[in-house]
């Protein structure tokens, strides 16, 4: 699907249009974090929009034909991915239409029409929020922006990979949120090609077990239901792309309720002073789980992938 020369391109091309976001040591909390291991918290939720999404929109913008976008940039999305295209599209100057489940953020759909989207409320899952999303383009004539089955979206995300490189060599594990698959596969190619023995572990929540389950499988499959009411988490079933990489370069996937990612986010702001959403406290879950997987880890990079306000009203 990408490759290391893929993502480098991504990097030259859309760093104009992005920020180089920073790393926080996790270090002197009141309740620590129960693993042997030192944690390095890498801040992409202070990305342009809130969340590493800003990446894998803006390549797909900019690696695609300027003529493809005339008629406007439609997607659908659990919040983040939303808001990406909307921010995209204004760079762009075009209109943007998102579809989002019925269990999105209000407060994302909030920001998604501050930065100009046209959002539309369309079924349960983001699955169903797809279909609507694929029938606008196709009447439409919009440039439909996938959220994780897109090379150019893949390879976007994957420069966080290779940004965080050039700013935390020395961590032996490295702890992603996965919902669809795309940011798990770009960041882990960058990293195993430039780090082969760092090790990648996957977190999805307990209701939307997506790549968990394919890789149980070694197939992709397609969950019957998802339970979670992380929408940014949820997705029924991966790219066969997405899964072929992931099935190489995932070294071990963890499951967290949405109660741990929740609990996981109030840590973030009462220890950090960080407003993550669940998704982006999903690591922080995974590393509070006393899940045996960290135990032979001696520095873990936790991304925090997204930005919310759940750890401080909930």
């Amino acid at each position: 699907m990408i490759t290391i020369d893929d993502i480098e391109t991504a990097r030259e091309r859309i760093a104009p249009h992005i920020r180089r976001t920073p790393i926080h040591e996790a270090s002197h909390p009141l309740k620590p974090l129960p693993v042997k291991a030192s944690v390095v918290l890498k801040l992409e939720l202070l990305q342009v929009t809130g969340s590493f999404k800003a990446r894998g929109a803006m390549n797909r913008l900019l690696g695609a034909p300027a003529e493809d976008i005339r008629t406007g940039i439609c997607t659908a999305s659990g919040g983040n991915h939303g808001l990406a295209v909307a921010r995209t599209a204004r760079v762009a100057g075009v209109p943007a239409t998102v579809f989002v489940p019925e269990n999105v953020s209000p407060a994302k759909v909030e920001k998604m029409q501050k930065w100009g989207a046209d959002v539309r409320i369309a079924g349960v899952d983001w699955n169903a929020s797809n279909e609507a999303a694929l029938e606008h383009a196709r009447t439409t004539g919009a440039s439909y922006f996938h959220p994780f089955a897109d090379p150019l979206v893949v390879a976007g995300q994957g420069t966080l990979g290779l940004e965080i490189l050039d700013q935390i060599w020395d961590f032996d594990t490295i702890v992603i949120a996965v919902g669809g698959g795309g940011l798990v596969a770009g960041l882990s190619t960058a990293i195993k090609a430039r780090r082969p023995e760092a090790r990648v572990v996957a977190v999805e929540p307990v209701g939307s077990p997506t790549i968990h389950a394919s890789l149980a499988a070694g197939r992709v499959v397609t969950l019957p239901e998802i339970t979670s009411r992380v929408a940014t988490m949820s997705c029924r079933r991966t790219d066969e792309r997405v899964f072929e990489i992931a099935r190489r370069t995932i070294d071990a996937a963890v499951l967290v309720s949405d109660e741990a990612m929740l609990e996981a986010s109030r840590w973030l702001w009462f220890e950090m002073g960080i407003a993550a959403d669940l998704s982006g406290a999903a690591s922080i879950a995974a590393l509070q789980s006393g899940n045996p997987v960290f135990a032979g880890s001696r520095r873990i990079c936790a991304l925090v992938c997204g930005a919310g306000a759940e750890g401080i009203t909930s």
